[in-house]
């Protein structure tokens, strides 16, 4: 059975000199429900794509999510489509219900060495959900998915682009992800490991391969607030 922290001890992150985010579901609470936004969207577009019912457009979309990391993929893949089209339809979305979080943007600035944000989504989506949360200026720079030359996380060879690219010594190195599958060739780099779980976690995922579970020996900590816990780590 895994065991993972739930309250950050400093002398785990001592070593720390490089701090990476995921965007979506971590830089900002699960609740928000902005994704949500960006799923419909993506329904829509497969729907339209190949003529199917928003139903079926939604289980093959989701197919493509779990089988290839991003449904993005599945459709370069399977249908062969410009992906800069998808990504600013997906994107085309209502950023108001993001408000600044003060609170995490001084425990973000106040991390020892440099801070990433790595998405599977776009440097233009990342920009505007960070601006929108007041948290941009602390970041030294932004890994997207056309960076990662459209192969997602989790496939490794992306997290060695970034790494590389960076130049980020993984051994230390910790990167902060709300999906467990995200976090396990962080953690087979050397990273230290944080899970973010929504609040009401039963109620709030559909898709059980999408939970943290016994097998996620590959996660250090979970948190379901990321301010919070930066915080105390920074204390």
């Amino acid at each position: 059975m895994t065991t993972f922290k739930t309250t950050p001890e400093k002398a785990d992150f001592d070593h720390i000199r490089d701090w990476v985010f995921d965007l979506d579901n971590t830089l900002y609470p699960h609740h928000v429900n902005l994704f949500d936004q960006i799923d419909k969207n993506m329904t829509a577009y497969v729907s339209e794509l190949l003529q199917l019912s928003p139903a079926d457009a939604r289980t093959l979309q989701k197919q493509y999510y779990r089988e290839h990391g991003t449904t993005l993929q599945g459709l370069m893949i399977h249908h062969g489509i410009d992906p800069q089209d998808f990504l600013e339809k997906a994107h085309a979305i209502d950023y108001s219900p993001l408000l600044p979080d003060p609170t995490l943007g001084e425990a973000i600035k106040a991390l020892p060495g440099r801070k990433f944000i790595f998405t599977n989504g776009s440097v233009k989506h990342a920009e505007a959900a960070a601006r929108a949360l007041g948290i941009r200026e602390h970041f030294d720079d932004i890994f997207d998915i056309v960076a990662a030359d459209y192969v997602p996380k989790p496939a490794g060879s992306t997290y060695d682009k970034f790494a590389s690219l960076n130049r980020v010594d993984t051994r230390r190195a910790a990167m902060f992800e709300d999906l467990p599958r995200n976090l396990a060739v962080p953690k087979a780099l050397g990273m230290r490991t944080v899970l973010l779980v929504p609040q009401n976690l039963e109620h709030t995922f559909t898709e059980a391969w999408e939970r943290h579970g016994d097998a996620d020996d590959h996660i250090d900590y979970v948190t379901e607030n990321l301010a919070e816990f930066l915080s105390r780590l920074l204390r």
